[in-house]
């Protein structure tokens, strides 16, 4: 199978090398020249569970130079979605289908709108991959779950044949019959813990200390549970006490959010992909979302004051 990491940062590098060692025409799409330029002539340098080794990969920064591709994997941010799909249409042919590992909600629509409903399957990833340097990332696949499915639900030949594809390159995937409900049990995780992290600045450790953080994150999963059950939405995780729980698993004290990290360097964040999305949602289906409202309102806030700062334009 023939298949393009669209967005080859640190995850898209651990899914892409193992898949490559698996056999697969892997290419890794990245608009970073010194990444690629590394990748191309010293290999992927992956450290994880295995030990240290270099993997021969095929990396680019244009779509035109990969060429049709039987499988798309888009793990861009989220807010980069129209731009990278609109920018790689050199890699979409007759068969080609498109898989989002994303976060949040509402790339898969942004997808289907620029090629097409049919072709777009939806998924969440547990693999986690850390960018070391140009051409190096630390993978974390071993025992990782990948979930994926077509947006009705429906056990396709096609969604098979990508499981197997990645089952055989030692990423634990499983067909869904509820991608929807799936990943809106991610999304739930992300929204107990992402913006409120952004907003205080706070570690793991810090923020599951204050009994007041930990309040307003329920209530704030709380909503979403809301909206997600009057939408029609199966999830798995029914309260918010579990959404809260399940995103401290196996995580240590020290961790920080993507949602943090982004703001951390002066990036812009996935916020309108998360409780965005809930506030969207809850729009769409007369719930009432405040509390992801306000969250939502801060860290557009925080976002401004950054973006002023850097244009010289804070007073």
């Amino acid at each position: 199978m023939k298949i393009c990491i669209l967005g080859a940062g640190a995850l898209g590098c651990a899914i892409g090398a193992a898949l490559s060692e698996a056999g697969h025409e892997t290419w890794l799409l990245n608009r970073g020249r010194a990444h690629v330029d590394a990748m191309n002539l010293h290999g992927l340098r992956v450290q994880d569970e295995r030990g240290e080794r270099q993997v021969r990969v095929k990396a680019a920064c244009d779509a035109a130079t990969v060429g049709v591709a039987d499988l798309v994997v888009v793990l861009v941010k989220s807010f980069h979605t129209r731009e990278a799909i609109t920018g790689a249409k050199a890699l979409i042919g007759p068969q080609t289908q498109v898989l989002s590992l994303q976060n949040g909600l509402g790339h898969e629509d942004i997808l289907a709108e620029a090629v097409g409903r049919e072709r777009v399957l939806a998924g969440k990833t547990y693999v986690g991959g850390v960018l070391l340097a140009p051409g190096s990332i630390r993978a974390g696949v071993a025992g990782k779950r990948t979930f994926i499915g077509e947006l009705d639900g429906q056990r396709t030949l096609r969604v098979q044949a990508i499981a197997e594809a990645f089952n055989g390159a030692g990423l634990a995937t499983t067909v869904s019959d509820n991608i929807l409900g799936t990943m809106w049990d991610k999304l739930l995780v992300n929204v107990a813990t992402g913006a409120l992290s952004g907003i205080t600045m706070l570690s793991y450790g810090q923020l599951y200390s204050e009994p007041l953080l930990e309040s307003t994150a329920k209530a704030a999963v709380g909503e979403a549970i809301a909206v997600a059950e009057r939408a029609g939405i199966r999830l798995s995780l029914t309260s918010p006490d579990a959404a809260w729980r399940l995103a401290a698993e196996g995580l240590p004290a020290s961790f920080r959010t993507s949602m943090l990290q982004s703001l951390e360097k002066g990036s812009v964040t996935e916020i309108d992909f998360i409780n965005g999305s809930v506030v969207r949602w809850g729009q769409r289906h007369g719930v009432a979302t405040p509390v992801n409202a306000t969250l939502v309102a801060c860290i557009k806030g925080i976002e401004r004051a950054m973006a002023d700062q850097q244009k010289g334009n804070n007073p």
